[in-house]
């Protein structure tokens, strides 16, 4: 068995997603973007099982669960992206017996060697928040890279060397940069707008950050009805 990798506790530089939970409108674009770049890139391809069928599943790196919040007459809908978040101490690496789960010290990026990954499974049951994803076809483990063979592309404008799913958001809900870097876009809009990470309580130190939503009216009563209103429908009924 190898030995854990060790990660320096605070890397110089830090890749990362910062997601804007106010913007974001759900439109799956981040997902299927996501599933085109990879699964004919250097990750995939990415598995795709009864894609038609009563069952369909796959593998996706990026997924946007949706949910309520509040109670009527006040629900706001919420679309939550998720993904791997790039630990500072991601638990799923020590628990690679094969060192096939590893965090680069270069730019703060974890990744899978999938010639080392034996399918264990150990790296998803370690990881709390749901993030790696077993593809069923090649039996080994993969998750988000951050589109780690477009980011470096040199043949690629400067401008699309980002990942994938940033590139296509309709809304710029998802922004990409060095979170270590404090002039960075994304440090500047996670210092001022509030941003935080998921979970803090694990000690993972997630590198992703969201910003936060704004649930419109939230303990806001709902409006009375105006004086007069029941009556006039009543009158047109």
């Amino acid at each position: 068995m190898n030995p854990p990798t060790e990660v320096p506790a605070t890397l110089a530089r830090q890749l990362a997603l910062v997601i804007d939970l106010n913007v974001c409108v759900g439109c799956q674009a981040c997902v299927t973007s996501c599933k085109e770049w990879n699964t004919s890139g250097a990750a995939g391809p990415l598995a795709d099982l009864d894609a038609y069928g009563p069952q369909p599943t796959g593998t996706f790196f990026n997924r946007v669960q949706t949910f309520e919040a509040d109670t009527f007459p006040n629900t706001q809908t919420i679309h939550f992206p998720k993904s791997c978040l790039h630990c500072a101490d991601p638990p799923c690496v020590p628990v690679c017996p094969t060192g096939a789960s590893y965090k680069r010290q270069s730019d703060g990026i974890v990744l899978v060697d999938y010639d080392k990954c034996i399918g264990c499974k150990y790296c998803s049951w370690a990881c709390p928040y749901g993030a790696r994803e077993f593809d069923e076809e090649r039996k080994v483990m993969t998750k988000c890279t951050l589109c780690v063979d477009r980011i470096y592309d040199e043949h690629l404008p400067p401008q699309d060397r980002k990942p994938a799913c940033v590139k296509a958001c309709p809304t710029s809900a998802r922004l990409f940069g060095d979170v270590n870097d404090p002039a960075s876009e994304v440090a500047q809009a996670i210092r001022e707008r509030g941003g935080y990470t998921l979970m803090p309580e694990w000690e993972t130190r997630p590198a992703n950050h969201y910003l936060p939503r704004k649930v419109v009216g939230a303990s806001t009563p709902a409006p009375e009805p105006k004086a007069g209103a029941a009556d006039t429908q009543q009158g047109r009924a």
